[in-house]
C-alpha cells in the first residue's frame, strides 16, 4: 500500500515545485563567463509559463524576458558593453533545493559560462 502512494506523492511535490508564481521574487545570480565572475540581483515575476522582471548589477539594471518549460528555465536580456550591443542568455534547471543552475551565453562575443541562482528573500 505504501509503495503505491509514493508515485502520487512525487507527482504532488513536483506540481508544487513548478506551480505558477513559484519563481516570483528576488534571486541572487552568480555568473562565471570565460573566467570573469560577476553577481547580480534579479527580481522575477512568473505568470504561468512566462518569466519577466529585471536584473541589477554594478553595470545598471536590465529588463529580462523568459519562459519556464517543465524543469527548464530560460531568460535573456539585451544591454551594451563599451558601446556594442550585448545579449545575455540563461538556460538552467530548478533543483529540489530551490536553486537554479545552468549555462550562460553571450553570442556577440562567443562567450560561454555557467551560473547559479538562489533566492534572496
Amino acid at each position: 500500500m505504501k509503495l503505491r502512494l509514493l508515485p502520487l506523492l512525487f507527482a504532488a511535490v513536483s506540481a508544487v515545485a513548478f506551480a505558477p508564481g513559484s519563481l516570483t521574487g528576488k534571486w541572487q545570480v552568480h555568473n562565471s563567463v570565460e573566467g570573469n565572475e560577476s553577481d547580480q540581483t534579479c527580481t522575477f515575476t512568473q505568470t504561468d509559463s512566462g518569466l519577466s522582471g529585471s536584473c541589477t548589477s554594478d553595470n545598471g539594471t536590465v529588463t529580462i524576458a523568459g519562459k519556464i518549460d517543465g524543469e527548464k528555465i530560460t531568460w535573456s536580456y539585451k544591454s551594451e558593453y563599451e558601446g556594442a550591443p550585448l545579449t545575455v542568455e540563461y538556460e538552467g534547471k530548478l533543483a529540489a533545493d530551490s536553486t537554479i543552475s545552468g549555462s550562460v551565453n553571450v553570442p556577440e562575443f562567443s562567450a560561454e559560462g555557467d551560473f547559479t541562482a538562489k533566492r534572496a528573500d
